[in-house]
């Protein structure tokens, strides 16, 4: 497959280009996971959002909630209670990013299988 000089112009995503680290944090196992848990169910506290991403650990999932944070991809509300009570949700753009990759996601769930077996 040949990409199009006309969709990524000046070639797909030179080195010094900014998409690369968008890329990175989006596209990092945690960070799609995330993404999705919390376009399944908004908003989730951080116990719920640990139970509905499985295996994760509390320092990955600190990460990449704090880099999907200041992506603006995820927002975190702290309510002025004690205990502490955190709840994280997506921005509308993070929406947007989720809407786009439950499609891959589908695709890769229908065919890990096959193409793993």
């Amino acid at each position: 497959m040949v990409v199009s000089d006309r969709i990524f112009p000046g070639g797909v995503f030179p080195a010094n280009c900014p998409s690369r680290t968008v890329l990175d944090h989006v596209t990092s196992k945690w960070g799609v996971l995330v993404l999705l848990a919390l376009a399944e169910e908004e908003p989730l506290r951080w116990s719920d959002l640990r139970r509905r991403v499985e295996g994760v650990s509390e320092k990955m999932l600190a990460q990449t909630l704090r880099t999907l944070g200041e992506d603006g991809l995820v927002a975190r509300l702290a309510h002025p209670v004690v205990p502490p009570h955190v709840e994280y949700s997506l921005t509308e753009r993070g929406r947007e990013l989720a809407a786009l990759l439950q499609p891959l996601m589908r695709w890769i769930a229908a065919n890990a299988e096959e193409i793993l077996g």
